[in-house]
């Protein structure tokens, strides 16, 4: 996040300090409450299982 704001205005921040801003501003991070009703889990066994070692391997 420091990243993208040094990118757009002439200022920098370290990590922890844009965290300390965020939080000031009442901004959070987001985590999903829940699962999606409609997951399969056999699919995402086996996608973690055949495709992630590929794609972990770039």
């Amino acid at each position: 996040m420091s990243t993208v704001i040094a990118g757009r205005f002439p200022v920098r921040f370290s990590t922890a300090q844009t965290w300390r801003i965020l939080h000031q501003m009442g901004l959070t991070v987001q985590v999903p409450l829940r699962r999606a009703a409609e997951r399969d889990q056999d699919a995402v066994a086996t996608w973690l299982k055949e495709t992630w070692p590929r794609v972990g391997r770039r």
